[in-house]
């Protein structure tokens, strides 16, 4: 069996915990599964130094997405967190490597979106009670049939870029749930690089960053970083 990568700690401060998630993890337990889920591990860490500590997940990364993921360690905090986010969050990034390549160099996707029963999310008219997403995108590079795409996002609709970029005809390389049938590193190219928000407590604005995984040097070796990443 392949062994659980563990997320790296990216920052650490009395109210927060943030952590690069990796590729394949659950962010929180689930009905069926609740082992090495990245809440889990970030919970046992602190609990080393203090057995009462308690943490709350801010938000969620989808299973096979690797990236910033937000812990708080008060449920105050989260709820603050939470209850502003839109205004305490400035800005959400990611990128992706796509099959094909977009119309443009860079673009915005605005549609709204809907939930099947089979968890499934996908786009509708605003008509019929779909939610609005709003994701901005521009071309980085382009290879043996890809893109890589830089991205960030207004709304934090559940699967809200893999839908889009769907929808544009440049579905997510790895991700068979939204057409991405092609696989060229093994895991679904999508990874949440940046996070960046006022801090609830302080009041200052901080940024939170994971490199691109090394996964991503398959197609792109300029993008990735040289130096091998810690555990």
């Amino acid at each position: 069996m392949a062994r659980m990568n563990w997320p790296v700690i990216l920052y650490e401060d009395q109210e927060l915990l943030v952590v690069d998630k990796p590729a394949g993890q659950l962010s929180v337990a689930t009905d069926t599964s609740w082992k090495n889920t990245a809440y889990r591990q970030a919970a046992d860490y602190i609990r080393i130094r203090n057995k009462r500590a308690r943490l709350f997940l801010v938000h969620r990364l989808d299973r096979d997405t690797s990236g910033v993921l937000l812990f708080a360690k008060s449920e105050s905090v989260k709820q603050a967190l939470q209850k502003d986010w839109n205004h305490l969050v400035t800005w959400r990034g990611y990128q992706a490597i796509v099959v094909g390549r977009p119309p443009k160099e860079a673009g915005t996707l605005r549609s709204y979106l809907l939930e099947n029963q089979a968890h499934k999310v996908y786009s509708a008219p605003e008509r019929k009670g779909g939610k609005l997403a709003v994701t901005h995108y521009r071309i980085l590079g382009e290879r043996k049939g890809y893109s890589l795409l830089d991205l960030n996002i207004d709304t934090g609709r559940k699967n809200q870029i893999r839908v889009q970029l769907s929808d544009l005809g440049c579905p997510v390389a790895g991700d068979r749930k939204y057409g991405g049938l092609q696989d060229p590193i093994g895991r679904l190219a999508l990874h949440a690089g940046k996070l960046t928000l006022t801090h609830p407590v302080k009041g200052e604005e901080y940024s939170f960053a994971a490199e691109l995984p090394r996964e991503f040097g398959r197609l792109f070796p300029a993008k990735t970083p040289k130096e091998e990443r810690k555990p």
